[in-house]
């Protein structure tokens, strides 16, 4: 079972990521362009360069999300106060009807994947699930430490 908790982890998450999108087709927006719209209502007035780090796309690519939401009236652009060349983002008041139904959507798709658990189940899941995040994400940041030379 341990040699597959990976793939559980990555099926479930691409199931639940599939079926949000059918849910929220309507409104235009993907899965990725919740993550940015849910992150930017947490972290607002972040730049571009840490969005796309959480994000893990190419600065390009989240460029081209950027623009696209800015042209539909999502987000806005500002110049970072502290570094001239660097762009922070903010949401508009159009984007925050759409974040609440995307959090709706979300915390329903939640409930009904987690049927059948009791409430000490779901918050034990919960926090192992955490655990392991915190784990990969210690794993990752050590990963990008250079080598200590001695």
């Amino acid at each position: 079972m341990s040699e597959a908790i990976g793939f559980l982890i990555h099926d479930t998450a691409r199931l639940f990521r599939r079926e949000l999108n059918d849910r929220m087709r309507h409104s235009g927006v993907t899965a990725l362009q919740w993550r940015l719209l849910a992150y930017l209502a947490r972290n607002e007035g972040t730049n571009q360069i840490k969005l796309a780090e959480f994000l893990e796309v190419e600065p390009i690519t989240l460029s081209r999300m950027i623009d696209r939401l800015a042209d539909a009236g999502m987000l806005s652009r500002r110049r970072d106060p502290d570094d001239r060349r660097a762009w922070c983002l903010y949401l508009e008041a159009k984007s925050w009807p759409l974040i609440d139904e995307l959090r709706a959507a979300s915390a329903t798709l939640a409930d009904e994947a987690q049927d059948g658990l009791s409430a000490e189940e779901r918050e034990q899941l919960g926090k192992l699930v955490e655990r392991i995040r915190q784990n990969l994400s210690r794993k990752a940041s050590d990963a990008k430490q250079p080598e200590k030379v001695a």
